[in-house]
């Protein structure tokens, strides 16, 4: 049966191999009218970077480095979003009230303790966004002074997914504004000004 096939010749890994991973091809430039679509990184494209509510709050940090993003979602062990952890919770007041309230040292902060959780997350529909325009999202963001946006898929039962999410920093870098900080309403202001040129 297997007289027509040779075997593959094998060889030993290298030393510090990475691994491949999804990736979105992100249009380079968008404007305020393209499809809001454009901006969105799509879960089902992109593997969404997670992290465990009893992880450290420094591995979170380390992860978001490590991967280049500011948002990460945290799960169960059976992969359900408990909420999410941003690295304006990170570097932010949130830690060092917990600190002092709790009289626990920084090492011993996690996830939990200073993540938003489910219940105070606020989504968008992903049928609202397939109609949507690229300004659409800017002024939601805009208005809710959010620097990320979570979209979900709602099935015929009315089951939510979440699928994707926006970043007002990606957005930016599409649009062609440089962004020289994290704070929300310079964000906006610096996406007004390059597109009132």
């Amino acid at each position: 049966m297997l007289r027509n096939y040779t075997a593959l010749t094998s060889f030993m890994l290298q030393p510090g191999v990475g691994y491949a991973q999804p990736t979105q091809p992100v249009p380079e430039k968008v404007t305020l009218d393209d499809p809001a679509l454009q901006v969105l990184t799509d879960f089902n494209r992109v593997t969404a970077i997670i992290i465990l509510p009893g992880d450290a709050v420094d591995e979170a940090h380390r992860r978001m480095l490590q991967r280049g993003v500011r948002l990460l979602l945290v799960v169960d062990q059976d992969r359900r979003v408990l909420g999410l952890i941003t690295a304006n919770d990170i570097l932010g007041e949130k830690p060092m009230q917990v600190i002092a309230h709790r009289g626990i040292r920084r090492e011993e902060l996690l996830v939990r303790d200073i993540m938003t959780p489910q219940e105070r997350l606020q989504v968008l529909n992903l049928e609202d966004v397939r109609a949507a325009r690229v300004g659409h999202i800017v002024a939601t963001l805009k208005a809710a002074g959010r620097q990320h946006a979570l979209v979900v898929e709602v099935d015929g039962s009315g089951r939510q997914t979440v699928r994707g999410m926006f970043s007002a920093t990606q957005i930016a870098r599409q649009l062609g504004v440089a962004i020289q900080t994290s704070q929300v309403a310079q964000t906006f202001s610096e996406i007004e000004a390059m597109l009132a040129r």
